[in-house]
């Protein structure tokens, strides 16, 4: 008889940890995080699923929630292309174009598109400046969270079908003991059970004929699904039932496991007291420079050894007009490191002044960075790809439109703006829902028109009214505009004289 009474329980393993990370900590950590519901709601960019791309990265027409852009998703197809096959580590893209054309939409494609195992980072250039840490160490965190390391360890797992469980409950205060009995195609063995894997075992719903696997590092035990020799017993079956092989060999298995985690991840485990329980209270603080270089030789030592590869994931900056000079400094020496992520940047500014000096430049980049950038240019949408994204969002908010409805929103698209058009969805929605009439009509996007303005409206009776509101500049601005008038007429006569 063989026995699992070693086994410990899983919960066991949070813990302040040593360094390294042990993989198999990570990989309790992501079955921990994929048990917590989720509230989901309808964002902004809800409605994207991926870049929209045809197996040759040509892009279709409407496909994935993205409409229009056909450059700019054909150009991002390639840097997928080179992300999923690490060549492209180390480089940095800026996506530059007007306000509402589907910046953020494209890098939220590129994020769906990629998938869960390549690590995806989202920030906004203004955030850094908000945090309780100095520039470059945010900058430093975001980068690190981007960076995936692949852990391959091998794992002992005991994998066979259940022949019988019985479980004994002591007359004492002893607690409840068992035995269960598992088979391949070849051997049966029976196993000693203790009170935390006959626990294990009742909360998975485990009976004979299923088809189970237990770890016996952390005695997690997957349940794969039921045996094909019981597929004629019907009282046991339901209509999501899924009926495997039953396993063949040995049952006692050594199999590779692989896990991803990032950099920062490593990083805040060896840096806190709290160790691996700092990443769920989000107080990860500045880290030292010695922790992160001592995790780095550790990770190429483990690259060496064929345990670890590096995940060159993306890291997008949103609005990056809004860093300084400091930050593009940094930005220009962290490029140059062998572990860095793929660098997204998204800007709506023309020529502006970089933050923090007193000069201007395109993009309010300068210009030694921006000599490093692939750059990808949005167009303004044509009036046929707004109705097709409001009919999208009407589909994503669920929100039935009349035809005339969708006709007058996407006008109003094309004169105000995207965005307001698309915030006016659900407002309407509301109007229509107050009248008890079942989609939305002309009325009803009307009524919401005149309850919300637009930038433009509100402009035009700023203009108008700008006497009647406090700390008015407009007149300072014209006196001012004047006298700089003035003075280059002067500078112009005296160079004449």
């Amino acid at each position: 008889m063989s026995s699992l009474f070693s086994i410990p329980p899983p919960l066991h393993a949070f813990q302040p940890l040593p360094f390294p990370v042990p993989p198999s900590l990570s990989h309790i950590y992501q079955e921990t995080s994929k048990d917590l519901t989720r509230i989901e709601r309808i964002g902004a960019h809800s409605h994207i699923r991926g870049l929209g791309l045809d197996d040759a990265l040509e892009p279709r027409e409407v496909s994935q929630g993205m409409v229009g852009q056909a450059g700019a998703r054909r150009a991002a197809g390639v840097v997928y292309k080179m992300i999923k096959e690490g060549k492209i580590a180390g480089r940095a893209i800026l996506l530059a174009g007007q306000p509402g054309t589907g910046k953020t939409a494209i890098a939220m494609g590129l994020a769906q598109a990629l998938g869960e195992g390549t690590p995806f980072t989202t920030i906004a250039g203004s955030e850094i400046f908000s945090l309780e840490m100095s520039k470059t160490e945010a900058m430093t965190q975001a980068f690190r969270r981007s960076i995936g390391v692949r852990i391959m360890e091998e794992t002992e797992i005991i994998e066979g079908e259940v022949v019988e469980v019985q479980v004994d409950t002591a007359a004492g205060a002893g607690g409840k003991t068992g035995r269960i009995t598992l088979c391949t195609t070849e051997m049966e063995t029976v196993y000693d059970l203790g009170a935390k894997m006959i626990e294990a075992l009742q909360k998975e719903k485990v009976a004979a004929g299923d088809v189970i696997t237990i770890d016996k590092a952390s005695g997690k035990i997957s349940k794969l699904g039921r045996s094909f020799s019981r597929s004629r017993d019907y009282d046991a079956m339901g209509p999501q039932t899924r009926f495997v092989q039953c396993p063949e060999g040995e049952l006692q298995k050594r199999k590779e496991m692989v896990h991803v985690v990032s950099l920062h991840e490593i990083d805040v485990i060896n840096s806190r007291q709290q160790g691996f329980l700092a990443l769920f209270a989000g107080d990860t603080g500045e880290i030292k420079g010695e922790v992160r270089e001592q995790i780095d030789q550790k990770v190429a030592e483990w690259r060496e050894e064929g345990k670890a590869t590096v995940v060159p994931g993306v890291l997008f900056i949103d609005e990056v007009h809004m860093l300084d000079i400091e930050c593009f400094s940094w930005l220009n020496r962290a490029l140059e490191s062998d572990l860095a992520p793929v660098l997204i940047m998204a800007t709506n500014r023309g020529m502006a002044q970089i933050r923090g000096t007193a000069y201007k430049s395109p993009h309010g980049i300068p210009i030694d960075l921006l000599d490093r950038l692939m750059i990808i240019g949005t167009s303004p949408y044509a009036e046929a790809e707004v109705r097709k994204i409001l009919q999208i969002r009407c589909e994503e908010e669920d929100v039935e439109m009349s035809e005339d409805a969708l006709e007058l929103l996407t006008k109003i698209g094309m004169e105000a703006s995207l965005r307001y058009a698309i915030h006016m969805i659900i407002a309407a929605s509301l109007v229509a829902q107050k009248r008890k009439a079942g989609s939305v009509d002309v009325q009803d996007i009307k009524k919401v028109y005149s309850l919300f303005v637009d930038v433009k409206r509100s402009t035009q009776f700023l203009v108008e009214y700008q006497q009647e509101f406090m700390f008015n500049e407009l007149d300072g601005d014209e006196e001012e505009e004047e006298e700089a008038e003035e003075e280059e007429e002067e500078e112009e006569g005296m160079a004449e004289d």
